[in-house]
Order: C-alpha cells, then structure tokens, then sequence
C-alpha cells in the first residue's frame, strides 16, 4: 500500500469528516460521552475506550502502518491543559 503524506491539518479534517458523517451516531450515545474514539483516516475503521489506548493499539495491530486520529466522544476538543473542555452537542 502506498503511503500518501497528508498534513496535520488535512488528517484532522478527513477524520472529523468520517466522524460528522458516519460514526458519531453510532457512538455518541450517553455511555459513551468523554470516552475516546479512534479512526483510521484511511480505511473509516474506529474503535472506542476511556482513554483510547487500547483502540490504537487494536488499530495498529490491524494495520501497522494506519493513520489514526483521536476524538473525545461529545466534546469540543480531545484534552485541555487548563481543565476546561467544552461540550459538543450537535
């Protein structure tokens, strides 16, 4: 598989893309608010837990050389170093 370089900015928008238009119904449920999801920019796989961890780890195991990129499922942002973080609720 050929590897194609992608900026920051463009795995980002292709990963809030997959969320906005395929995951976020499956997951956003109230079990699941805070926990992490995983995606893999390039195959739309994901996986969910607390931290998001063990999902790459899982992702990566499927394959070694996935893009992944990690969301706070019903957040705004993924980590806050100032302890805020704002609720997303679309």
């Amino acid at each position: 598989m050929q590897t194609i370089l992608l900026s920051s900015e463009e795995v980002g928008k292709r990963a809030r893309e997959l969320y906005d238009n395929n995951i976020r119904q499956q997951v956003e449920t109230e079990e699941n608010i805070g926990k992490m999801v995983i995606i893999d920019i390039e195959t739309g796989e994901y996986a969910v837990d607390k931290t998001g961890i063990e999902s790459a780890h899982y992702l990566r195991k499927k394959n070694p050389l996935a893009r992944l990129f990690g969301i706070r499922i019903g957040y705004k942002v993924a980590a806050s170093f100032n302890g805020d973080m704002e609720r997303d609720y679309r």
